[in-house]
């Protein structure tokens, strides 16, 4: 994997098939999906991630369980792709943070922040533990803390927190 191309694609096609195709089998909505899908940006072609793991689309490792072969994806492969990937987050959100009983927004942003982080580091998480106990402003303000990769606060990642808890708080 010595020369990986490039091949950006737009967030806003993808995230217009979403809502065309798969809105059903989601819960998360445009607002949400723009989010996460301007924070993590889009490839048609694998690439390694900051974290050196190698990713597709919206963000989409093969964590998901969906293998990443190197070649060139269609939008619509992508769309699929990231529809999967909403869904695992999600049900993560609704086993481990109460998610049927959250505001939509606050649904939405920790939705969000695990796409990003995955599963097993949210579930334990102080976040997730106000989301079971109803907190929900307790639960909104702690997105700014999760800032850090690699021992360094990314401006990406604070850009993008400060989105989740404004999120979060619309339905207060």
């Amino acid at each position: 994997m010595k020369h990986l191309k490039i091949g950006v694609c737009s967030v806003v096609t993808i995230i217009g098939i979403m809502m065309t195709n798969y809105s059903d089998e989601i819960r998360t909505t445009q607002k949400g999906l723009e989010i996460i899908g301007n924070a993590e940006g889009c490839r048609k072609y694998p690439y390694k991630c900051p974290a050196d793991i190698l990713t597709v689309g919206i963000g989409s490792t093969q964590g998901s369980g969906d293998v990443i072969e190197i070649r060139e994806y269609s939008d619509e492969e992508i769309a699929e792709r990231w529809k999967n990937d909403i869904r695992k987050a999600e049900e993560c959100v609704n086993q481990f943070a109460n998610g049927e009983n959250l505001p939509q927004g606050a649904f939405e942003a920790a939705t969000s922040i695990t796409f990003n982080v995955g599963c097993s580091r949210m579930r334990y998480s102080t976040l997730f533990r106000y989301a079971r106990a109803g907190k929900i402003k307790a639960m909104c303000d702690q997105f700014p803390r999760w800032k850090y990769a690699g021992g360094k606060v990314l401006k990406g990642l604070v850009t993008r927190r400060e989105k989740e808890r404004e999120l979060c708080l619309a339905d207060k």
